[in-house]
This record gives C-alpha cells, sequence and structure tokens, in this order.
C-alpha cells in the first residue's frame, strides 16, 4: 500500500508540476477516440450481461432493499471524501460529511439507514480526488473511458486511482473486515446502477451512438460540477437526439 501510495504520489506531484490554471474546458478533445470506443463497446457488453433489463423487467429497481445497499457504499466512500476536501482547503464539507459518516455508521447501522440526511440535515457532499487536481490547477486533459469505471478524463483517470489507493477505510481495516468493506463498495456500485436504470439504459440502448452521447454528458454534468453550477432539467441532454449534431 505505501508503494501504491508513493507512485500516485509522483503522479500527482509531476501532474502538478507542469499544469496551469486555465479557462474551464469546452469542446471535445477525445484523442484517443478509437481505443476509447473499443473500451466503451467491452464496458456496453458487461453491462448488457449483468444488468441491462430483459423484456418485460422494469429497467429501474429503487426498494427498500436495493436503497440499503447503496447506503452502505456511499457511506464506506464518505472518509475518501473528507480527505479530499481537506485537501482542497474547503474545510466545511469536510465536517459535515465526518458527521454524516459518524452518524450513519452508529445510529444508521453501518449506513444501512440515513438518519444523517433524514434526520440531520446533512447531506452527502461529493467529491474526489479528480476534483481535488482540479483545485490546485491540474487541467482536464483527454477524454477517456476507463474499463468498468466508464467515462472518464486524463484527470479523473488519476483520481481515481489516487481514490482507491489512499481511501482511509482501505488503511484502517485489514484482513477480512477490508474485503467486506471492499465488497460492500462494489456492490454499493451495482445498486446505485438498478437504481439510475432508465437513465444509463436510455443512454446505452436507446441513443443513437451511446459512445458519443456517454461522452456529451459526462464531460458537461462534470464541468458544471467542477464549476460550482447545478445541473438542471432545462440543460439536460435528450437521450434519442443526434450526438453528433449537439457537437456542431
Amino acid at each position: 500500500m505505501a508503494r501504491a501510495l508513493g507512485g500516485a504520489a509522483v503522479v500527482v506531484l509531476a501532474l502538478v508540476g507542469c499544469a496551469a490554471q486555465s479557462e474551464s474546458p469546452t469542446g471535445i478533445n477525445d484523442p484517443y477516440e478509437k481505443t476509447n470506443r473499443q473500451m466503451h463497446a467491452f464496458n456496453k457488453g458487461v453491462d448488457e450481461a449483468l444488468f441491462k433489463a430483459r423484456p418485460g423487467q422494469p429497467r429501474t429497481i429503487d426498494n427498500g432493499f436495493v436503497r440499503s445497499v447503496s447506503n452502505v457504499g456511499s457511506n464506506l466512500g464518505l472518509p475518501s471524501k473528507v480527505v479530499n476536501s481537506l485537501l482542497q482547503g474547503r474545510p466545511e464539507p469536510a465536517v459535515k460529511n465526518t458527521f454524516r459518516f459518524l452518524i450513519n455508521s452508529t445510529i444508521g447501522l453501518g449506513g444501512i439507514f440515513d438518519p444523517a440526511g433524514s434526520s440531520f440535515s446533512l447531506p452527502e457532499t461529493d467529491t474526489d480526488f479528480g476534483e481535488t487536481l482540479a483545485v490546485w490547477g491540474v487541467r482536464e486533459g483527454a477524454y477517456v473511458e476507463l474499463p468498468v469505471f466508464g467515462p472518464s478524463t486524463e484527470r479523473d483517470a488519476v483520481g481515481t486511482v489516487v481514490d482507491m489507493a489512499m481511501n482511509p477505510v482501505g488503511q484502517v481495516l485489514k484482513g477480512a473486515d477490508a474485503a467486506a468493506a471492499s465488497t460492500a463498495r462494489v456492490a454499493g456500485k451495482v445498486a446505485d446502477r438498478k437504481i439510475h436504470g432508465d437513465i444509463v439504459e436510455s443512454i446505452l440502448y436507446d441513443s443513437a451512438d451511446s459512445y458519443a452521447q456517454a461522452r456529451l454528458l459526462y464531460l458537461q454534468n462534470r464541468r458544471y460540477q467542477l464549476s460550482g453550477q447545478e445541473y438542471n432539467d432545462a440543460q439536460a441532454w435528450d437521450p434519442y437526439a443526434d450526438p453528433y449534431q449537439q457537437q456542431q
């Protein structure tokens, strides 16, 4: 683990050293489109085999059990968000996410329930190391599609690796406990896929070009998130629209 953290630190320092503050990125920078499309086809095949709703089945499944699994996975991700908020110089969301983690880990029975949100008005403040790099001035880089993780950018890809390496939960827990926590995180991601099934499947299976559509959606949403703006229905993309026409 120490080697992983050291390697991640070297990559991050190299990126920060050669980065400069720039205006918010616009347009699409996709020099690896051929490879990205191959990876998208692989990811789409995995999704179709494991998650795609069969005829007559609902795309979205959002019941108490699925929501609880999602809550547990989300709760285990909070310590990493706390660390990232501190690295960004943002103590307020770090404090709120800390209290959210403590409340849901105890009263909420390990995150199965969400009393922090429902009773204490402490919703999760989402962040990651990709955002930390953006705060530090690292440029977005080219668009990339990662295996299993899906749409990303060069900056966010590095952030994903660092988030996995420095996850505080993985640092504290050992052996079977660490394995159980990792399993719970994966199960939470699967539950999230079920909860957002309609959105995911409309992009992957109803779009004229699912790769171009996923790319557009990811870049727009991510840029709005990092610029502190809120994504709303008025700015929503039509999953049935021609994705190439939107680039003009």
